[in-house]
């Protein structure tokens, strides 16, 4: 696996907690789990590129998870270290050293989209390997080709997926697709102007787009994410969008 380019990990650490796409990606991920899962927590959860740890952090201390955290790159493991996250492993996701059967959670959050195109699925193929008879698979990825931008580039984004694509790798790793939407959906005509439009016509380098904005802004971005949140929570879906989240479950 290549991996994200290690300078975003810095801009990831200064922004997670309050950013709003962080923020609202979390309670959109939250909605379409806690259903899914009953009420009940994961016996073993694994984060599968879990990148600086906040997340897992979030799953540990606020949830009282049993998470095990995993990632390639040191630079993310040396901000979970930091912050105390436990259980921490260094890994590659497409060669997992755990057993068959291991976990009844496996999430991968915007991990894939750092795999060059086909790669994907030797880690796919990891994930239903550890998951348990019955056990979920998390798949949040970046999606739509027309949405590569300055960050895609800045961050070594090889790839991003379709549904289709995402659910078809799913069911061919012998998942049965449980849950699949668009996230990000919303705010889809914005990126849609400001990636194909505005962003050539200025030309400059690749940049990180996790980087703060004015309140009001930030806010009303939120607000967004947010009305996306209640309307997946509902169990209804977007047939387009930023991200790709599609739930698999392990069948006997």
């Amino acid at each position: 696996m290549s991996g994200m380019n290690p300078a975003e990990f810095a801009n990831i650490a200064r922004s997670e907690k309050d950013f709003w796409w962080y923020r609202g990606m979390r309670e959109i991920l939250f909605r379409i789990l806690d259903p899914l899962l009953g009420g009940r927590p994961p016996r073993r959860a694994l984060e599968a590129g879990c990148g600086t740890g906040y997340f897992s952090r979030i799953l540990q201390d606020a949830r009282q998870w049993p998470v095990v955290p995993v990632d390639l790159a040191a630079e993310g493991l040396r901000y979970a270290r930091e912050m105390g996250v436990r259980s921490l492993a260094r890994a590659d996701i497409s060669r997992l050293p755990f057993p068959a059967a291991a976990f009844d959670l496996v999430l991968s959050l915007d991990v894939l989209p750092h795999f060059e195109r086909g790669e994907e699925r030797r880690a796919i193929a990891e994930f239903a390997r550890v998951l348990a008879p019955g056990g979920l698979l998390v798949i949040r990825a970046a999606a739509l080709d027309a949405l590569r931008s300055r960050h895609s580039q800045f961050a070594a984004e090889r790839q991003r997926f379709t549904l289709p694509a995402l659910a078809e790798a799913l069911e061919r790793a012998g998942l049965r697709v449980r849950r699949a939407t668009y996230a990000n959906a919303l705010l889809l005509p914005v990126a849609l102007a400001r990636f194909r439009i505005w962003e050539p016509l200025l030309r400059r380098p690749p940049a990180s787009g996790v980087a703060p904005v004015a309140p009001w802004l930030d806010a009303i971005l939120y607000r967004a994410l947010a009305a996306e949140a209640a309307w997946i929570g509902a169990g209804r879906d977007f047939p387009a969008g930023q991200s790709a989240i599609v739930v698999g479950e392990k069948t006997a």
